[in-house]
């Protein structure tokens, strides 16, 4: 029972961010009909819903030491968190706002669209601009796989295997990676969903908070962000929360569909607008050349991944289950779905790979 009680919270506001998201999406949709996809916004109204439900299920509930370890997790996700995010939004109002009335003239979304026009007309007459703005995209992207890698291997590798600190808190390396990667994983996904709030609030005309927004967060969407995605939640959003059903495989194959989620993804995109030179289909922007690089580097990360993190798998297992994620990423590529790549890539690859994992 004290188990449930101490994930509840976490569980209460995701759900209830789910369906502040499923708001703004159908406000959006009302007023950007042309612009807003709404299909992908019930998808990631869904998965709002799958990440609280699931919180509670990715702990042991066999080690009693864990809840300790729980009681941290929460209070970062449903205290600190929220105080970080109050205290920028205060500052921002307080020290900047007030003290430079003229800013809520300047810091409002048309400038942000205006940016957006700008860099859309200098990649129509430029490569080398389209190719830097998909740069900064797919690093964006890239950064919360970069994360979940990082504390994974400082608490299997170094905090267990060097420090032997599971002898001294009585939980494995492994379970506190699991409740590192899920404290940094779940608090991210507040964080840009709140400034998410802040930047779309300026659909409502009287409860507009857009001018509240750091500029150097402007910045960085002006430069990663396309022009109808202002219309959306951002893709990390997406991305991050995709992550989280995938949390219940293995890590080797968690890991791997991360990988093809984000360096997968950026080599399609990154190679197809570097050296591309055939449309396929010729109605689509993606190249030959995208296709076969992207499907190369999932099999190759895939395989790096699951060497690493499954020591013990035969080489032709490692490989078959290699295969089928990189086959999967190939066809969510070539079929160009109306949904997010970065919620099909995850789903998907990782489930072929968990089965296959299971099968052979």
């Amino acid at each position: 029972m004290v188990y449930y009680i101490l994930t509840l919270p976490v569980t209460l506001i995701f759900i209830a961010n789910g369906f502040g998201q499923l708001h703004y999406a159908i406000k959006l949709h009302k007023k950007y009909s042309k612009d807003h996809n709404f299909i992908n916004s019930i998808f990631v109204f869904l998965l709002w819903i799958v990440a609280g439900t699931a919180y509670p299920f990715f702990y042991s509930t066999s080690n009693a030491n864990i809840e300790y370890f729980q009681t941290i997790s929460m209070i970062f996700i449903c205290v600190i968190t929220p105080l970080i995010i109050f205290l920028i939004l205060y500052y921002q109002h307080v020290f900047v706002a007030k003290r430079s009335p003229d800013i809520k003239k300047t810091r409002i979304a048309e400038v942000l669209l205006e940016k957006f026009d700008q860099n859309n007309s200098q990649i129509k007459n430029s490569k080398v601009n389209a190719l830097k703005t998909d740069l900064h995209r797919k690093c964006l992207h890239l950064f919360p796989a970069g994360v979940i890698f990082s504390l994974w291997i400082f608490a299997v590798y170094i905090w267990d295997g060097l420090w032997n600190q599971n002898e001294i808190w009585g939980i494995s390396g492994e379970d506190y990676g699991r409740f590192l990667i899920l404290t940094a994983g779940y608090s991210g996904i507040l964080i840009f969903a709140a400034l998410d709030y802040i930047r779309l609030s300026c659909i409502f005309e009287n409860r507009n908070l857009y001018h509240l927004l750091p500029d150097n967060v402007l910045n960085i969407l002006g430069k990663s962000m396309k022009r109808n995605e202002f219309f959306e939640f951002i893709k990390p959003t997406a991305l991050i929360l995709s992550f989280v059903p995938i949390f219940f495989f293995r890590f080797s194959v968690f890991s791997a569909a991360t990988l093809i989620a984000t360096i997968g993804d950026g080599a399609a995109s990154i190679f197809g607008m570097r050296f591309g030179k055939i449309n396929f289909p010729k109605t689509s922007k993606k190249t030959i050349v995208g296709y076969f690089a992207g499907f190369l580097t999932s099999f190759g990360i895939s395989l790096l991944s699951l060497w690493l993190f499954s020591i013990n798998l035969p080489l032709i297992k490692l490989v078959l289950i290699g295969l089928g994620g990189a086959i999967v990423f190939f066809f969510v590529d070539f079929l160009n779905l109306k949904i997010d790549d970065n919620i099909l890539n995850p789903l998907f690859c990782a489930t072929t790979m968990g089965i296959l994992y299971c099968l052979l």
